[in-house]
C-alpha cells in the first residue's frame, strides 16, 4: 500500500491513513495474547528459500589492522572469525596469506597494536580491551577467572615454544617494538616500560613513572630516543627520553594540547600537532570555527621550536583526524603530510619543515580523504578517497610535490588501509556490494586476494545496494543506500526498514564496511533484503563523507536533534515507493542510530510501526556526562534543557510503536541506564517493550554469538510487527 506524503505545521510528519491489521492488533491485544497470536502465525526468524545465510554473513573472517615492515616485503593483519581473533602474515613476492597464531573461541578478547620488527621477523600485539572507568578489562564471556590486557610477541616463522598464541611479556598495552624486534616499549598502569622480547624471563624495567597518562610511544628512527604524549587533562606536552643518558625532557610545553609526534627521518627533530584547549566545548554540538591548531617542529638538541604551520582563522581552524598510525607524516624533502578542512572537506597538504611556505596542496576538492600511509622512501602518500565515487572509497597515489594524485583501485569495489611494501607492492583491505572485506595485493599492475580460499566461501545471492537521494523535512538533500529484494514486490509492497548508523561520524558505503561493527550491520541488512525487506540506509547529517558543514550540521545533536528530520524523510520516501508497503515500515539502529531509532518511535509512531533500539541514547545530559564527567546540567541549565528537548525522552508521551531493546550491561559509551530507564517510562505509558541483554559485554559487542543473537532476536520482532 502506498502513501503520500503529507505534511503538518512545524515540519512534522501529518499522520496519514490507518494503520495495518498487524499494527492494530499491537495496540488492542494484551502483551500475552499477542506474542502467541503472532507467534502463532508467523514463528520466530527461520529459514526462507534463497535468504542470504546470517551464520555465514556474520562469521565471515572480518580483517582489520594493517601493517607492512619498514625494510621488508612484509604484512601482518588481525582475522576475526566467529569471535576467534588471529595474527595473519604474508611476505613477498608470493603474498601469500598464512595464519601466525591459534588462539580459539569466542572469547572477546580483541587483538589490537599490531607491529612489526624492520625485517618482519617479529610481531608485537596486545590482547584484551581497554579498562572502563572502573579499571575493568572487558570480559564479555564471564570468565570466572578473569581476564587481562598483555603484551605478546611471536615470530613470524612460527618458532618457539608458545608460537601458537605469541609469547607473553606481560599486562601493558599500547606497544612500540624496536627495528630489530629485541626489545618492546609499552605502557602498564600509567608507567613506561621496557621488556626484552629475545628473554621472556627477564624483568620489564620501568623507563618513566610520571604526571599524567602516557600514550603514542614514538622511538626515535636510530632507536635512541622515545617520544610520547603526556595527556594532563586541560592540557599535554610531549615528551622524550634520551634512552642512553635517561634523560627526559618535555618539548616546548605550553598551556595547550600537544600530540601526534612525529620523527623526522634523521632523528634530529620532532613535529606535532598543537590545539589550543577550550574547556566551554562539548561533545554532540556543532563547532564549525575555534582557536586555530598549528604544527610545532622542535630540534632536540636544544629544544629550539618553530611553527611551520597554523591554521587560519574560520573554516579549518579545528583540526581534523583521519584514519592513521598518526596524523602528521614527515616525508622525503623535508616535508611534513598534514590533513586539513581549509576548503571546506579534509584533504591533504604538505608544508617545509624549514617553515615559511604556504601548504601545498597533495590532493584537494570537494571529497573527503579517510585512510593515509606513507609510502616507503617518503616521496608520496597512500590514501583512500571517495573523490568521483561518493559513497565508496578507492586508494590514490599522492606525490609530496603536489604533482597530483593518481587513482590505483578504480572500479565498483571498496578499499582501505592501505600499507605500501618496500617492494613497491601495495597491500590493502577490500569490499564491495557483495563480497565482504579481505586482504588484497597490487603487484605488477594486477590484483589478488592474500587468502585465496576465504573466495570460496563468499556467501552468494547477496543484492548491489543502489545509491539514493531523497529530501529532509527541511530539504536538505541526503544520501542512503538502498537493498532491494530479488524479484518484483508482493501485492501492496515490501514491508520497509530504515537502517541508522551510529557515531554519527560515520558513513554507509555501497558495500560491505571497513569497521567491524558496520560491516555485521551492513551483512545484517543484506539478510533483511534477502528476506522480503526493502531496507534503506540512511546517510543523515552530521556524518562524514560530505563535507565540514554536513558534519557540523547546525543544531544537531544536542543542540536541537536537526537529523531528526533525516530521519522522517527517510520513512516518507520509503512509504511514498509504489515497490513499499507505507503502513509496515519500522527502523532500526545502534548507539546513535539508537537514539535516532528512539526518536523516530517517539515523534512518528503513525509512520514507524516498531523498532529495534540497540544501545541507543536517550537522554542527552547523561551521554553528554559519560564523555565528560565533569559536564553538570545544573550548573548550564539553559543548555541542559536544550539538551533534553533534543532527546526522545523530551517526547515520550507520543510513542505509541512496539521497541526491542538490547544492550551489554558493561557499555563503556552509552550508559546501560539509557535503556533501563527508557524502558520504564515506556512501561509506564503501556507501550510494548522487549529487551535482550548481555551481561558483561561492551559497546562493540566482542562475542560473535551475541551479535547473532541480537540480530536473531531483531528478525525476529520485525518479523511478527511488519510482515
Amino acid at each position: 500500500m502506498r502513501r503520500s506524503p503529507g505534511w503538518g505545521r512545524g515540519g512534522r510528519v501529518a499522520a496519514r491513513g490507518s494503520r495495518s491489521g498487524r499494527a492494530r492488533l499491537a495496540g488492542a491485544v494484551p502483551v500475552g495474547a499477542l506474542w502467541i497470536l503472532l507467534a502463532g502465525a508467523n514463528g520466530p526468524a527461520r529459514a526462507q528459500e534463497g535468504a542470504a545465510d546470517l551464520e555465514a554473513l556474520i562469521g565471515w573472517p572480518f580483517p582489520s589492522g594493517l601493517v607492512a615492515a619498514e625494510a621488508a616485503p612484509v604484512v601482518a593483519w588481525v582475522r576475526n572469525e566467529r569471535g576467534a581473533r588471529n595474527l595473519w602474515v604474508a611476505e613477498g613476492p608470493a603474498w601469500r596469506g598464512r595464519r601466525l597464531t591459534d588462539f580459539a573461541g569466542d572469547d572477546g578478547q580483541e587483538i589490537t597494536n599490531v607491529g612489526l620488527s624492520a625485517d618482519g621477523a617479529v610481531i608485537v600485539f596486545a590482547r584484551g580491551g581497554a579498562p572502563n572507568r572502573a579499571g575493568e578489562i572487558p570480559n564479555p564471556a564471564s570468565d570466572p577467572a578473569g581476564v587481562e590486557r598483555e603484551i605478546r610477541v611471536v615470530r613470524a616463522g612460527g618458532a618457539g615454544e608458545d608460537a601458537a598464541t605469541g609469547t607473553s611479556l606481560g599486562p601493558g598495552h599500547s606497544p612500540a617494538l624496536t627495528a630489530s624486534g629485541d626489545a618492546v616499549f609499552y605502557i602498564d598502569r600509567g608507567e613506561i616500560r621496557r621488556r626484552s622480547t629475545t628473554d621472556p624471563s627477564a624483568e620489564p624495567e620501568t623507563l618513566v613513572r610520571g604526571r599524567g597518562s602516557p600514550g603514542s610511544l614514538r622511538l626515535s628512527p636510530a632507536g635512541t630516543h622515545l617520544a610520547w604524549v603526556s595527556q594532563r587533562g586541560d592540557h599535554a606536552f610531549v615528551g622524550v627520553l634520551d634512552l642512553e643518558n635517561r634523560e627526559l625532557r618535555y618539548l616546548d610545553p605550553s598551556l595547550d594540547v600537544d600530540g601526534n609526534p612525529v620523527w623526522s627521518p634523521d632523528g634530529r627533530e620532532i613535529a606535532f600537532l598543537r590545539t589550543p584547549n577550550r574547556r566551554d566545548r562539548l561533545p554532540f554540538f556543532a563547532v564549525r570555527e575555534t582557536l586555530p591548531w598549528s604544527i610545532r617542529v622542535v630540534r632536540i638538541a636544544d629544544g629550539r621550536a618553530r611553527t611551520v604551520f597554523r591554521a587560519p582563522e574560520g573554516r579549518g581552524s579545528v583540526f581534523r583526524t583521519i584514519s592513521a598510525a598518526n596524523n602528521l607524516f614527515w616525508g622525503a624533502g623535508n616535508r611534513i603530510v598534514f590533513p586539513w578542512e581549509g576548503n571546506g572537506f579534509t584533504n591533504l597538504y604538505s608544508v617545509g619543515a624549514d617553515g615559511g611556505d604556504e601548504p601545498r596542496p597533495i590532493v584537494q576538492g570537494p571529497f573527503e580523504v579517510q585512510f593515509a600511509a606513507l609510502a616507503p622512501g617518503g616521496e608520496a602518500v597512500v590514501f583512500s578517497s571517495n573523490e568521483g565515487d561518493t559513497d565508496r572509497q578507492h586508494l590514490w597515489w599522492g606525490p609530496l610535490d603536489g604533482s597530483g594524485a593518481r587513482l590505483l583501485t578504480p572500479g565498483d569495489g571498496i578499499e582501505w588501509q592501505p600499507a605500501p611494501t618496500v617492494d613497491g607492492a601495495l597491500v590493502f583491505l577490500a569490499s564491495s556490494g557483495a563480497v565482504p572485506a579481505h586482504a588484497e595485493v597490487l603487484s605488477d599492475g594486477g590484483r589478488r586476494w592474500l587468502v585465496a580460499d576465504a573466495q570460496a566461501e563468499v556467501p552468494g545471492e547477496l543484492v548491489e545496494p543502489r545509491p539514493v537521494v531523497f529530501p529532509s523535512t527541511d530539504g536538505m538533500s541526503i544520501h542512503g543506500q538502498l537493498f532491494l529484494p530479488t524479484g518484483p514486490p508482493p501485492p501492496g509492497g515490501w514491508p520497509g526498514l530504515l537502517f541508522l548508523h551510529g557515531g554519527s561520524r560515520r558513513q554507509m558505503l555501497l558495500g560491505f564496511h571497513h569497521r567491524g561493527y558496520y560491516h555485521n550491520a551492513y551483512a545484517f541488512n543484506q539478510r533483511l533484503a534477502s528476506r522480503g525487506y526493502a531496507v534503506l540506509s540512511v546517510n543523515y547529517r552530521s556524518g562524514i563523507g560530505y563535507g565540514l558543514d554536513f558534519r557540523e550540521a547546525l543544531h544537531y545533536g544536542a543542540d536541537g536533534a536537526s537529523e531528526v528530520g533525516d530521519v522522517l524523510g527517510a520513512g516518507i520516501y520509503l512509504a511514498s515507493r509504489d515497490d513499499v508497503d507505507g503502513d509496515r515500515i519500522g527502523l532500526w539502529g545502534g548507539s546513535y542510530g539508537g537514539y535516532l531509532t528512539a526518536h523516530g518511535l517517539a515523534q512518528a509512531s503513525h509512520l514507524f510501526r516498531a523498532g529495534v533500539d540497540v544501545h541507543g541514547v536517550h537522554d542527552w545530559n547523561a551521554a553528554i556526562r559519560n564523555f565528560v564527567p565533569s559536564y553538570d546540567p545544573a550548573a548550564r541549565p539553559e543548555l541542559a534543557r536544550r539538551a533534553f528537548e533534543s532527546s526522545p525522552m523530551a517526547h515520550i508521551d507520543r510513542w505509541r510503536s512496539p521497541v526491542l531493546l538490547i544492550h551489554g550491561d558493561d557499555d563503556r559509551n552509552v550508559p546501560f541506564s539509557e535503556s533501563v530507564e527508557l524502558a520504564e517510562a515506556l512501561r509506564a505509558r503501556g507501550v510494548h517493550v522487549e529487551h535482550l541483554v548481555f551481561p558483561d559485554e561492551v559497546h562493540g559487542f566482542l562475542l560473535h554469538r551475541n551479535w547473532m543473537a541480537a540480530f536473531s532476536a531483531a528478525e525476529d520482532f520485525f518479523d511478527r510487527f511488519l510482515r
